[in-house]
């Protein structure tokens, strides 16, 4: 009865009820008696067409999306915490660039290699080369300057990683993480293989004489 019901307002309406994609190239064979039979395909759609507007559309969605990641990028600028970082130490550089790839995503941290010739001690709280060597600080977006332990949780939580040192935010673990990275500062030179401070420090201070006598640095 339903079918009859279609066939009827398909007539009515001078077209087929059953022109739809699926049935793209399909004939029917009802019966020779049956006045709507159909022995002809029914017409092609243009596939092709089709295939090609679907993915210019989806290119356009693609380049709309792209274009928006870009401009949602962050900006170098909009750090909220400063990492002072020795840059001759290849352990700490370990540490230093796997901050910096998550830091991609976040634009939080602004790395500050204290081992450049163009470290600034006035750009940075005061904080002159020797001291920054001897255990890592951190300056937050503020003037807050923070060192040791809490110095790496407030790096990690800029970056989502503040799980990481969560823990160390509670006693005894916080006097306990201290005291365990007050050792590893103390002789990190001596573990990878440097020279002690006051030798780097000696060779830091020639090297800036001799900076200034010629006007440009030789290294």
């Amino acid at each position: 009865m339903a079918f009859r019901v279609a066939i009827s307002v398909g007539r009515q309406a001078k077209t087929s009820v059953f022109l739809v994609p699926r049935y793209v190239g399909a004939t029917y064979n009802v019966s020779a008696s049956n006045p709507f039979h159909r022995t002809t395909p029914f017409p092609h759609y243009h596939q092709s067409g089709m295939k090609f507007s679907i993915r210019a559309i989806n290119g356009t969605a693609a380049d709309a999306v792209a274009a928006k990641k870009e401009t949602q990028k962050p900006s170098s600028e909009d750090w909220k915490i400063k990492m002072l970082y020795d840059g001759d130490c290849p352990l700490c550089m370990r540490e230093v660039n796997m901050l910096r790839e998550r830091n991609g995503n976040y634009g939080t941290i602004k790395f500050v290699d204290i081992s450049s010739d163009e470290y600034s001690p006035e750009d940075n709280q005061g904080l002159d080369y020797e001291t920054v060597m001897g255990r890592i600080h951190a300056i937050l977006s503020d003037g807050t300057v923070v060192t040791d332990i809490e110095a790496f949780r407030k790096l990690y939580e800029a970056v989502g990683l503040g799980w990481v040192y969560a823990i160390t935010k509670y006693e005894p673990i916080a006097s306990i993480a201290d005291a365990v990275y007050a050792f590893w500062a103390k002789y990190r030179l001596q573990v990878t293989g440097r020279p002690p401070l006051e030798q780097v420090l000696e060779a830091r201070r020639k090297k800036k004489e001799l900076c200034e006598d010629n006007k440009v640095c030789k290294t």
